[in-house]
């Protein structure tokens, strides 16, 4: 057989990976139906499964070399993917920080992996790169940053905290003999991914001060005055401050503007973890515990060196999109650019900055097409209107679970807050998380528990676009019954 026949019979052999158009239109059509089947039962579906299987069917099936039916493919997701744990589609997910979703945004998934764009480089796709960065300057504005500022769309906080804490890292000088000396400032409500980052960033023998919190869990800006003024006496070298503007537990603004004043006198970096919490700047009429609107809590953000925040949360966007903005983007260059041999050809432009100079990732996905296209499609005010909603339904929550008789935390900043029950003679802690265990079998919500100052609490965390008064109301018929079982005669103490 010579070479030309050879390439002739692979040819043909690899012909399925180019499906005509009646293959497509069939794939489709089964694909748009299942979907759409999913899309028109998700109100009734449950918010978290309880199953014995987990899932198990599809670690078993192998990847084999004959193809299998895409009505067999479906229906394998369908029992052991669907309908497995937790719904995060559902507006009864309560928990954690649910996720978004919203169907635009799968379109521009599905023509982004079609077009197959390489977004990473302006030279390769000047059309995605221009999407991209656009959407950054728009978050950029809406947070008040300076027309210079850029950052990075990543897929998720994570990422986008790792970017920052390593731009902030070479900007400030901490190189290795010096990282034993250099402080970073905290709160215990500070998001995990921040204390990874800077174990990933090789800040891992830095000095880390947790401030502590006012009762809002809030960091104590007076307190954190005192550490910088001591540890500057020291020797030390304050490094950087890790400020929160929505913490996962509480909801929590820590005091952005103080805080910045002393990133500026101590020359720290100020970097803003508003990754659940950032978009709500976009609100305007909801009053905040401490007077004024929400929006004005984020009085000093504009002031900060970098922000994480995530339009997969704040913007319902299906997982997998977080944003850094930076001010100071030759800086974010600075610790990322790499320049190899056969990229001698890349032409780039000073306006449009490639992506792949600006953050770890090389390879990358068009993800920002998901973002773009909702918000062309649908406009800003349906999402102001969603975020607004959200923060109401968690003031109400707030005030009816009290009339429930249980114990509640500091009165939401946000779209968050914690509550327990204390049943007279029993254990408070193992009562709730028995009681968080119920609510998670009945599954018609989703709700967690977190640990504050050894208290075990539950959390309502109410923020996908699906979620409205009847879903809070549910909870709430949920609880009462949980309570009422677990209090019940013929119940056997508590799990």
């Amino acid at each position: 057989m010579t070479i030309t026949d050879r390439l002739h019979q692979l040819e043909q052999q690899m012909q399925p990976l180019e499906p005509d158009a009646t293959q497509r239109a069939e794939w489709q059509q089964q694909v748009a139906a299942h979907a759409e089947d999913f899309l028109e039962r998700v109100e009734s579906l449950p918010a978290y499964y309880t199953t014995e299987h987990e899932g198990r069917l599809l670690s078993q099936t192998p990847i084999g070399e004959q193809p299998r039916d895409m009505r067999e493919v479906l229906r394998l997701l369908h029992d052991n993917l669907e309908q497995v744990g937790l719904n995060a589609a559902s507006a009864g997910h309560l928990g954690y920080i649910p996720g978004g979703g919203i169907l635009p945004a799968a379109y521009g998934d599905y023509l982004a992996a079609v077009f197959n764009r390489y977004a990473g480089m302006y030279f390769g796709s000047p059309g995605a790169v221009r999407i991209e960065n656009a959407l950054i300057r728009w978050m950029c504005r809406l947070v008040g940053y300076p027309d210079t500022a850029l950052g990075n769309l990543a897929s998720g906080g994570s990422i986008a905290n790792l970017t920052a804490i390593t731009t902030a890292r070479d900007q400030k000088g901490i190189t290795t003999d010096k990282v034993r000396r250099a402080v970073i400032y905290l709160t215990e409500q500070v998001h995990h991914c921040v204390n990874k980052a800077i174990r990933i960033a090789g800040l891992g023998e830095a000095v880390l001060r947790y401030i502590p919190m006012e009762e809002r869990y809030r960091m104590n800006a007076d307190y954190l005055a005192q550490q910088l003024q001591q540890d500057h006496t020291e020797g030390l070298i304050p490094f950087m401050i890790g400020a929160s503007a929505g913490t996962t537990d509480t909801g929590a603004i820590d005091p952005l503007d103080r805080l910045a004043d002393l990133a500026e006198e101590y020359d720290c970096w100020l970097h803003v973890d508003a990754a659940y919490g950032g978009f709500f700047v976009l609100t305007d009429d909801v009053p905040h515990p401490d007077g004024g609107t929400v929006d004005q809590a984020y009085k000093g953000i504009e002031r900060s060196d970098s922000i994480a925040i995530d339009p997969h949360k704040g913007l319902f966007l299906p997982y997998g999109l977080g944003a850094l903005l930076i001010k100071d983007v030759d800086a974010l260059n600075a610790a990322h650019y790499y320049k190899a041999n056969y990229m001698q050809d890349v032409v780039t432009i000073p306006d449009e900055p490639s992506p792949a100079d600006l953050s770890p990732e090389l390879t990358k996905h068009f993800r920002g097409l998901r973002m773009w296209l909702p918000l062309q499609l649908l406009g800003i005010a349906p999402f102001k209107a969603a975020l607004t909603e959200k923060l109401w339904l968690c003031r109400y929550f707030y005030q009816e679970i009290q009339r429930l008789g249980f114990e509640v935390g500091p009165e939401p900043e946000l779209s968050v807050c914690i509550y327990r029950y204390v049943p007279e003679g029993q254990d408070a802690d193992a009562f709730n998380q028995a009681l968080q265990r119920g609510v998670q079998r009945d599954g018609r919500v989703f709700i967690s528990s977190t640990t504050i100052d050894g208290r075990v609490w539950l959390r309502l965390a109410v923020l996908s676009f699906r979620s409205h008064k009847r879903t809070l109301d549910t909870l709430l018929t949920v609880l009462q019954e949980q309570v009422a079982a677990l209090l019940s005669p013929v119940s056997v103490g508590v799990e």
